[in-house]
């Protein structure tokens, strides 16, 4: 029952984090398993640590990051906190 209970949590926890975050435009271009290079341009996001991922949207952000797809990433994370890229990073890559 333990196990049940923490397994509902997590899952609780990722929801709520992910839903800041409207990852149905990510997965259109990196898939649903997070293994597809964007326009076959960008990295293979699931291989990507999570610190990575979370360096790489909030450098999105900033203006700071990105090599051909920066423009177009750009505009996808403007509207989000780092906090939210933050958070959202944690629920994808290793």
């Amino acid at each position: 029952m333990k196990k049940i209970v923490l397994s509902i949590v997590a899952l609780t926890a990722t929801t709520a984090l992910m839903a800041a975050v409207e990852a149905g435009a990510c997965l259109g271009c990196h898939g649903a398993d997070w293994t597809k290079p964007a326009l076959g341009k960008s990295k293979n996001v699931a291989e990507m640590t999570h610190a990575d991922i979370a360096t790489a949207l909030k450098g999105y952000k900033a203006g700071t990051y990105g090599g051909p797809m920066k423009g177009l990433m750009t505009g996808q994370v403007a509207k989000y906190s780092d906090a939210d890229l933050e958070a959202f990073s944690k629920t994808i890559g290793k």
